[in-house]
């Protein structure tokens, strides 16, 4: 029986200390310089009682940098009077009269053409909308305005549609559309801006939009 009986004792010491520890910790809670000390000795993915655990800080997907740079786009082929902000580093694909700035899920896509008369809220509402509605798959939400850029007043088409299918994940993501049509001289451009629904790019998309201009 002796043996028990020291196991016992040993029980009973270690859960006084236990007891003493935590006593004495806590003594401590609302100092900060022993903060550290007592989140070293809580165990691994333990919080201070009460704490509301910090997320790790990460921009929403699709969201552009604050930080991000931006470069002037001049066209060497085609209609080339003029130039707009894209940004930096970001990849590009060219087809015909459209370029395409891609970088994860965002794209600025400028389509340029030949039109004899400035597009209006209307000429967007009756041809443009109807067209975009057979080619963007879920397209909904359409939305037509007269808006001021720096270049002057323009028509901005605003809606939402699903992006196509990821050809690695198959994953589909529901994009926010800003469709600017600038017109001067019979030159019509398009400059379309996207990304995830849940992106706050307000202001990089500010940045380009206003950074177009005729030369």
């Amino acid at each position: 029986m002796a043996p028990v009986r020291t196991s016992a004792a040993v029980g009973l010491v270690l859960v006084a200390a236990v007891i003493s520890g935590c006593s004495g910790s806590g003594s401590h809670s609302g100092s900060g310089s022993h903060s550290g000390s007592a989140t070293s000795a809580a165990p691994a993915g333990a919080g201070s009682a009460g704490a509301t655990p910090v997320p790790t800080e990460s921009n929403p997907p699709g969201d552009i940098p604050d930080n991000q740079v931006y470069v002037a786009y001049r066209p060497a082929g085609g209609f080339t009077g003029f130039l707009v902000k894209v940004p930096e580093g970001w990849a590009r694909t060219g087809q015909g009269a459209t370029t395409v700035f891609t970088d994860k899920l965002n794209t600025v896509r400028v389509t340029t053409a030949t039109a004899s008369a400035a597009p209006t809220v209307g000429s967007v509402t009756n041809t443009v909308v109807p067209q975009l509605k057979a080619q963007v798959p879920k397209f909904a939400g359409p939305k037509v305005a007269e808006v001021t850029r720096h270049v002057g007043r323009v028509v901005r088409l605003t809606y939402r549609g699903d992006s196509a299918k990821d050809p690695v994940t198959g994953k589909v993501v529901r994009d926010a559309f800003e469709r600017y049509a600038f017109h001067r001289q019979g030159h019509e451009v398009d400059l379309t801006l996207s990304g995830p629904v849940n992106a706050d790019n307000v202001d990089p998309w500010r940045i380009v939009s206003d950074s177009f201009a005729w030369r």
